[in-house]
């Protein structure tokens, strides 16, 4: 039988268990040793380093050797008596793991311990800036002589565990590397490739949803990144993601603004529904998307990737709005990106369109989703159900019942989005170095054969691009259904002049 240190003991103790597995695992064994696997650790040791069997040992192991779990530590400190926190900080005042787990309970639970404060002691950090994403100025605690850095409030607050590829991303630079590619091909060419990167962004936008791209939708959604990346005093604030969604969906939609009734994401297999992730609870929308604005306010000058990457996947997973969720997550990308200054205007980066490349790509991206909804609905598989047809606040007229909103909540609070910021900080960079670079290619090498075409004849771009097309689609040929739009290549010397071109532009 394994015998576990740290937070596995308290879940063990308290009989506490959180969603979210945890990043570090800690047990005894005969030998010191490090077993690490998919991105989580477990890491045993030694029996000599046994903490004592107590809260204050375990809590202690925990926070040293472990790090901070913060979903675990809300649902252990909402039962856990406070007189045992009290006791603990009480026989060690300045004890740097006492004075920081009663931090963290007064932070989660909104609760004050009856100690009265501590009078010495230097000031230690919430969390180690070494292992997490932090805030960019800390608040200083006095009554726990804390630095409070965590990255969120008590509403939502994620936390992204500073990994070799989390580090990677805070490093990486894009702007330098849109002016590698400026220098490649020159800034007029790339400036021109802007609009049709919009456009690409959001034709994929569509595509990573399973709904059909009609021209008038991919042309409102890019007009919309076009219009308001970037240029938003407070993109999260209700005003202007109703603004945006608006803009999104166009003057016909059936629903706007916040939703007021459940929303789940699912699909029918055999007949019957199988619910994939239930969303918070209607009422606890504010709350989230507060938190959501607090977290872009304190991590400002913290790597625009990652704060990218928590703002876009904490909408997806607070799923606010009654429609375009997943339209408005993928505009925060690059509304964060701008904003910081890590991708300048007017470049959209396509990353969905990254996404969509490869089934290996759209893989990746339902997988890093998965890592929370999957656990959320592996641990709540028998609370959710299809009732008696209700009607929400909103007006929309459901069936989904679901008996854990409360009980959920601390996972929809803290998420741990390490994943999601490697995965979308490997996203940016294929965007960057390969969808980008490709379509700047495409376009210079349109640009040669538009000029090499005109050395043979002259016409208007529209027309000149409509042959480019179809010699490359027609295994480098001129078609008879061409030769009869544009008589002129009937001409053997012209048509073959004209393929060459083609071929010589696009070699």
């Amino acid at each position: 039988m394994t015998e576990w240190l740290g937070y596995r003991w308290l879940e063990a103790r308290y009989g506490v268990t959180a969603v979210q597995p945890f990043r570090i695992e800690s047990a005894i064994a005969g030998s010191r040793r490090t077993v690490r696997e998919l991105g989580f650790t477990k890491e045993f040791y030694q029996p000599t380093m046994k903490p004592a069997e107590t809260l204050a040992g375990h809590l202690t192991f925990a926070l040293k050797h472990e790090g901070v779990h913060l979903e675990f530590l809300a649902r252990l400190f909402a039962v856990l008596p406070p007189e045992e926190l009290d006791a603990w900080v009480r026989s060690e005042p300045t004890g740097q793991y006492a004075r920081r787990a009663c931090f963290l309970y007064e932070y989660l639970t909104d609760r004050r311990l009856t100690f009265g404060g501590v009078e010495a002691g230097s000031y230690v950090a919430a969390l180690d800036q070494e292992d997490f994403l932090t805030a960019s100025i800390p608040v200083a605690v006095s009554r726990w002589r804390v630095r409070d850095n965590l990255p969120g409030t008590r509403e939502w607050c994620p936390l992204v565990a500073r990994t070799d590829r989390v580090r990677a991303a805070e490093e990486y630079d894009c702007a330098s590397q849109i002016a590698k590619l400026g220098a490649e091909f020159g800034t007029e060419l790339l400036q021109r490739s802007a609009v049709w990167l919009t456009l690409k962004e959001s034709r994929a936008s569509f595509a990573i949803e399973s709904e059909g791209d009609a021209q008038d939708r991919v042309q409102r959604f890019a007009a919309a990144m076009e219009r308001h990346c970037g240029r938003y005093e407070d993109p999260l604030s209700e005003s202007a993601l109703s603004e945006l969604q608006a803009a999104i969906l166009g003057p016909r939609a059936m629903r706007y603004g916040l939703r007021r009734s459940p929303v789940f994401v699912g699909e029918t297999a055999r007949m019957q529904p199988v619910v994939h992730y239930v969303a918070p609870h209607w009422d606890d929308l504010a709350g989230l998307l507060a938190g959501l604005r607090q977290f872009a306010v304190r991590t400002r000058s913290r790597s625009a990737i990652l704060r990218a990457a928590a703002l876009s996947f904490g909408f997806v997973y607070v799923h606010s709005m009654s429609d375009a969720n997943g339209r408005i997550s993928r505009f925060l990308i690059n509304d964060t990106l701008r904003r910081d200054g890590a991708v300048p205007a007017p470049f959209v980066l396509p990353v969905s369109a990254t996404i969509t490349s490869t089934p290996a790509h759209r893989h990746g991206y339902d997988k890093v989703l998965e890592s929370f909804s999957r656990e959320l609905m592996r641990t709540y598989a028998a609370h959710w159900r299809f009732g008696h047809e209700k009607t929400g606040p909103d007006g929309v007229r459901y069936n989904l019942e679901f008996d854990a909103y409360q009980e959920a909540l601390p996972a929809w609070r803290y998420p741990d989005l390490t994943g999601h910021a490697e995965y979308l900080a490997q996203v940016i960079r294929e965007t960057l170095e390969q969808e980008m670079h490709e379509e700047a290619t495409f376009l210079r090498n349109l640009r040669k054969a538009r000029e090499g075409i005109k050395l043979v004849i002259e016409g208007p771009d529209p027309d000149i691009d409509r042959i480019i097309r179809s010699i490359r689609g027609n295994a480098g040929k001129v078609s008879a259904k061409l030769q009869a739009e544009f008589p002129q290549l009937e001409d053997s010397a012209v048509a073959s002049a004209v393929v060459e071109a083609v071929a010589t532009a696009f070699a």
